[in-house]
């Protein structure tokens, strides 16, 4: 396996042109008082348009991904852009970081520190976001993922590593401890949906805070957000629009990022707006949707290896833990007090010590 160094330039005529659109934006109309009701409000998606145009420094954070070791290689024909910060005592336990959707490897800048003192990190772009750029033909489903990072982590020598993730990145690491389940040591998860399977016990049976858990995730998937159904069905039809307008992009990502953080919404502007302009950048708005489409039908993977769970309060639905431990072998449970679908952008301190504690134990 090919592996070359990569580091972020962008040319200037794009930043250019980024705010030669902004500038241009042609901005809609809003129900008076409507709030949050219909949609991200117009006076936020302003605010931080403003500030991207006029505050915001995309070097900065160019210089901020510069500052980790980056490279690219190609598995399975998909170009994989990846930072690989070793921890600097060689006998450390590699860990591979997935990322999520609307998030990208942004997600784990604020943690990359802390772990990188005890553990060798892989934070890699899930193909079809940020510097791996789009897909190039179909089948990039969440296994396919995973046995790319199986590969990945062959091709860099690591024999024994553990897996991290949340939200797609849940998935990803669930299907990598499955294909590669003589390499992959444990698994720790910062989302974990349980949805009732055949066999669980009865509603009536469980405590009453799962019981308020088990409503929340009946409701969340009867009533899943837009764009995740979008994403799910018909990716390319907003490709258009989030190619084309920044502050079109910024609406559309900022909108489930609002929706799934804890209400004090603690995720800076610079982070959100260095995730948005990585997404606009590469022109990856339209093509990262495509691992949902791709990917169909309830998870079958079988995790053998120990599992940590952490549990953010304020995130989209919470793990019923008698479910959970019917399905995997739980090793680590935390609740934690503060945070919600994006901990490592919310709550990085927080994150950084659970997954610490739990490859330790192992």
């Amino acid at each position: 396996m090919r592996i070359e160094p990569f580091r972020v330039d962008v040319p200037q005529a794009d930043l250019d042109d980024l705010h030669a659109r902004l500038d241009r934006t042609r901005w809609p109309d809003e129900l008076p008082g409507a709030g949050d009701e219909f949609g991200v409000p117009l006076a936020r998606v302003r605010e931080l348009a403003d500030h991207w145009r006029r505050r915001y420094d995309w070097r900065a954070a160019e210089a901020e991904l510069n500052s980790h070791p980056q490279f690219i290689t190609e598995i399975d024909g998909q170009r994989i852009h990846f930072l690989h910060v070793r921890c600097p005592r060689p006998d450390a336990l590699p860990l591979v970081l997935t990322h999520g959707w609307p998030g990208s490897v942004v997600e784990f800048l604020d943690v990359i520190g802390p772990l990188s003192a005890e553990f060798h990190l892989v934070v890699p772009s899930i193909p079809g976001w940020g510097f791996s750029g789009p897909t190039r033909e179909r089948g990039w489903d969440v296994d396919r993922v995973a046995r790319a990072w199986a590969e990945l982590m062959r091709g860099l020598g690591y024999r024994r590593y553990g897996a991290h993730g949340g939200d797609w990145g849940t998935s990803v690491s669930r299907a990598l401890s499955q294909h590669d389940a003589e390499h992959v040591v444990g698994i720790h998860l910062n989302y974990l949906p349980t949805p009732p399977l055949p066999g669980d016990p009865d509603r009536a049976r469980l405590a009453q805070g799962d019981q308020e858990r088990l409503a929340q995730t009946e409701a969340y998937l009867r009533d899943q957000p837009a764009v995740r159904k979008i994403n799910g069905t018909r990716p390319q039809t907003p490709a258009y629009a989030l190619n084309d307008s920044p502050v079109g992009l910024l609406a559309w990502l900022l909108d489930p990022m609002t929706m799934w953080a804890a209400p004090d919404f603690s995720i800076s502007p610079d982070r959100v707006l260095t995730n948005v302009t990585l997404f606009w950048l590469t022109g990856t708005a339209g093509s990262a949707p495509r691992l949902h489409r791709e990917t169909g039908g309830p998870p079958s993977w079988r995790t053998v290896q120990p599992v940590g769970v952490l549990v953010l309060p304020e995130d989209i639905t919470r793990p019923i833990r008698p479910y959970a431990e019917r399905r995997m072998p739980i090793a680590r449970w935390t609740e934690a007090d503060r945070g919600g679908h994006f901990p490592g952008l919310e709550v990085p301190e927080l994150l950084a010590a659970d997954i610490r504690a739990f490859f330790q134990s192992l």
